[in-house]
């Protein structure tokens, strides 16, 4: 039997919810990149990153193409790209939004603060 298409979903995002994965995803949008390159901008362990490469090549996300002694990775197609951008969207939106209510928040709340004060 076939998982329900909400459940595919919900594994696909729960792939993506690994902030090393998300900042690989990253550095990969604009072309290929070694991993040495990788483990420079990560900042992170050898094994640690090559297991996370793992798990978003599994996935189809990413692939990789060995030049010689170097391993570089890409994004499988453009959509992980157009998703990427779409989470900043969304999130540059929400926090938009959370920035107007906290100013908005300390406006209403000066008043108060210089009544209490005198």
């Amino acid at each position: 039997m076939q998982a329900p298409l909400y459940q595919v979903k919900a594994e696909f995002f729960r792939m993506l919810g690994h902030p090393v994965r998300i900042r690989v995803l990253e550095l990969l949008q604009h072309g290929p990149v070694s991993v040495r390159d990788l483990l420079a901008d990560i900042e992170i362990e050898p094994s640690s990153l090559s297991q996370q490469l793992a798990v978003l090549r599994r996935s189809g996300i990413v692939v990789s193409m060995r030049e010689g002694s170097t391993v570089r990775y890409a994004l499988a197609g453009g959509d992980v790209a157009e998703l990427l951008r779409a989470a900043r969207r969304i999130l540059t939106e929400l926090l938009t939004g959370q920035n107007q209510l906290l100013t908005e928040l300390q406006q209403a709340d000066a008043p108060a603060t210089l009544r209490t004060t005198r």
